[in-house]
Order: C-alpha cells, then sequence, then structure tokens
C-alpha cells in the first residue's frame, strides 16, 4: 500500500485545509502534517502578519518620533548647527549627529578618561560639519574613530561664506 500524499490538516486556528504533501519523500510526510497542524492556516497567517506590521510601522514612527525630538533637545542644548540637505536627510542626519557624538563621549570621556577640554576641540570640529549626508555615513562608525573621520572630513561637509558654490 503506497503513503497517501494527500492530507487533511486541522491548523492550530481551528481551520481545515487539504494539503498535497506528493513533492516530500515519502517517509517525511506525516511529520510535516503533524508539524502544519501546529500552525496557523495561510489565511489566518496572513491576516495577523497584515496586522503586525501595521503595529509596527505605528511603533517605528513613534520610536523615531522620540528620538529626534530627542536629538533635536540635545542639538540645541549643546549648540549644534542645523544641517545642511533634504527635508529626510536633515531629520536622519541630526538623529545620526547625536548618536555618534554620544557614543563617542561615551567612550572616550566617561569610560577612556579623556579630559574635557579635548573632547571640547572633538565637538567644536563636529559643529563644523554641516552636511547631513556626513553624518548619516558614519552612524556605524567606532567611536574612536571620531576624531579621524572629522579630520578626513572634506570641504564639502562643511558650511561656506560664498553664496555661488
Amino acid at each position: 500500500m503506497a503513503v497517501k500524499k494527500v492530507w487533511q490538516i486541522t491548523h492550530s486556528c481551528g481551520h481545515e485545509s487539504e494539503r498535497d504533501l506528493g513533492d516530500r519523500p515519502a517517509d517525511r510526510r506525516a511529520g510535516f502534517a503533524d508539524w502544519l497542524a501546529k500552525q496557523e492556516c495561510t489565511d489566518c497567517w496572513r491576516a495577523a502578519k497584515d496586522g503586525d506590521e501595521a503595529e509596527k510601522a505605528a511603533w517605528l514612527q513613534a520610536k523615531r518620533a522620540a528620538e529626534q525630538a530627542e536629538s533635536d533637545a540635545w542639538s540645541e542644548q549643546f549648540r549644534m548647527p542645523p544641517l545642511e540637505g533634504t527635508e529626510k536627510g536633515i531629520a536622519w542626519g541630526v538623529r545620526c549627529r547625536h548618536q555618534v557624538l554620544a557614543a563617542a563621549y561615551a567612550a572616550l570621556v566617561l569610560d577612556s578618561g579623556m579630559p574635557e577640554p579635548e573632547w571640547e576641540r572633538i565637538e567644536d570640529r563636529a559643529r563644523r560639519i554641516t552636511r547631513a549626508g556626513w553624518w548619516i555615513d558614519q552612524r556605524t562608525s567606532e567611536p574612536g574613530d571620531l576624531e579621524e573621520l572629522l579630520e578626513a572630513a572634506v570641504d564639502t561637509d562643511r558650511p561656506t561664506e560664498n553664496p555661488f558654490m
């Protein structure tokens, strides 16, 4: 007698479906059918996933808004200049600048004991970088590399007084 290929599955959500498992080796069909029975049916899975996506998008939007507010307040507190770029790029750049400088401060001053006057020199050089894209590009850099990265920044990353450039 041949091992059956079509299985009647009662899913964990209570729905039933008929699945053709003929594409699997005969000795693996029963185990896969048992696994399928522990899962939601395709329709319920998709419905749950769609709900999760909406929740995830709302959560992400709220998280970004909170990060943006914190970064804006930080920028004002430490007299950071406004960034240049697209509207979306500026918002992202402000968050990245805040995260990069906060991580560098923690690593260099708090953990490694860099004197505050030395940190203030680094912070002053950071104020000269106003291109949002530069900060976005540095978002994954190591905190200890900040000083070298600031020195390597090119003139296009800094503002100019020439209105024709």
